[in-house]
């Protein structure tokens, strides 16, 4: 799968401001940079550090007024479909130390409320049966509405049932560490996103890997292209300002061209 991503964020800022961007896709073994841009108008230098998990990175940028940064790449993706339901548990005893920080509750991923539910709705599954039964779930009774975005984290979605990528995302997540599979968020450019905008998706640790997973439905874990890894939205946001800004524009187009 080859994917174009094409991707403008223009911001005024009525003081000025550091800002750390995570717009750029991942170099990773599945998935290669063909070609790749990132433009930022500013009379000050940026600075590239690594991202979350050593995956991606982040670029640091001075904000006088405006910031327009503009990104532009080409990904291949090469990442074969996995059924998740067929893949076994691992005993949460027999994580490797990456993994065991991903099944603690997170700022927005309060997976210890979510115990019971877990427990009660999906009894005697574990692995890939309960992640592929978790996601259904998810899919099946949150609307996607890009109206709301429940501040609150997972908690606050579970209880409105409705939300944007991110809400999905952080409500899946939640309930997989609930569940005693290690979770963490992604975001991610996807085709088929409606509206077309920077994706977020959860990836779980299955069978010894981690495996992608969008509860919204609206993409496939063959075709995303990852930015960012981290606990929650908190570690993944496209963009940070440390200070304020005002929205002039922002657009994101992926597209298959091959």
């Amino acid at each position: 799968m080859l994917l174009k991503i094409d991707a403008l964020l223009d911001y005024a800022f009525p003081a000025p401001a550091d800002v750390l961007l995570q717009v750029e896709a991942a170099a990773m073994p599945d998935q290669r940079l063909e070609a790749q841009s990132l433009v930022i108008e500013s009379d000050h230098p940026i600075r590239a550090v690594a991202g979350e998990e050593g995956i991606g990175q982040r670029t640091w940028a001075r904000a006088e007024r405006r910031l327009v940064a503009r990104y532009a790449a080409t990904v291949r993706i090469e990442r074969t479909p996995v059924q998740l339901e067929a893949l076994p548990p691992t005993p949460v005893a027999a994580l490797p130390a990456g993994a065991i920080p991903y099944l603690l509750p997170s700022r927005y991923c309060e997976a210890d409320r979510f115990d019971h539910f877990v427990r009660t709705r999906f009894p005697g599954l574990a692995g890939g049966a309960l992640a592929t039964a978790l996601a259904a779930w998810v899919e099946a009774n949150v609307a996607y509405d890009g109206s709301v975005v429940n501040g609150g984290g997972a908690l606050a979605t579970f209880a409105e049932r409705r939300g944007v990528c991110r809400d999905h995302a952080h409500l899946l997540v939640a309930l997989a560490r609930a569940g005693e599979i290690p979770a963490r968020c992604v975001s991610a450019y996807a085709p088929g996103v409606d509206p077309p905008d920077f994706h977020a998706v959860a990836e779980l640790w299955l069978d010894g890997a981690w495996r992608l997973v969008d509860a919204t439905g609206m993409g496939n874990a063959d075709d995303l292209a990852r930015v960012a890894v981290g606990r929650d939205a908190t570690d993944i946001a496209f963009m940070t300002v440390f200070g304020s800004a005002r929205m002039m524009a922002q657009h994101v187009s992926v597209a298959r061209i091959g």
